[in-house]
């Protein structure tokens, strides 16, 4: 063969194998988004108290982390406890920083901790931004 030819076929093989890895590498993006929604669904369960229940305890369809009362009470006296969770869907109540400055340092925009029975989560960067991205494409539904 010559060499003309060998280089022809070896350059063919490269942006093949270049377009096959590329296709199956999955996309940060969607690692992202697959990462934040298993911290928000599997390890956070937000949706137990900010998606609404019906009369019979399921979560109501087309609501998911739409906000709800919670529907549960401290047994002891807890004047601070917040009666509602707020929604989480597009995170409507905060901008990107101050969301990932809520869930790395657990501190509201107005830094204070969130109201009980909201934990004050401290996720790395990493995490953090992976719930935000989550929580945004949830808006979008």
């Amino acid at each position: 063969m010559s060499p003309m030819k060998t280089l022809l076929l070896a350059s063919a093989g490269a942006a093949a194998g270049a377009a096959f890895l590329s296709a199956a590498a999955p996309a940060p993006a969607t690692d992202a988004l697959k990462r934040g929604a298993y911290l928000v669904e599997r390890v956070g369960l937000c949706a137990d108290c900010h998606t609404p229940r019906n009369e019979r305890g399921e979560f109501v369809a087309g609501a998911h982390l739409a906000g709800a009362p919670i529907s549960f009470a401290p047994t002891v006296p807890m004047p601070a406890w917040a009666p509602v969770a707020p929604p989480l869907a597009g995170l409507p109540t905060m901008t990107d920083a101050q969301a990932l400055t809520f869930l790395t340092t657990g501190k509201k925009p107005d830094g204070t901790a969130p109201r009980p029975p909201m934990p004050d989560y401290r996720f790395n960067d990493e995490d953090a931004r992976a719930v935000l991205a989550y929580l945004r494409a949830q808006g979008k539904k």
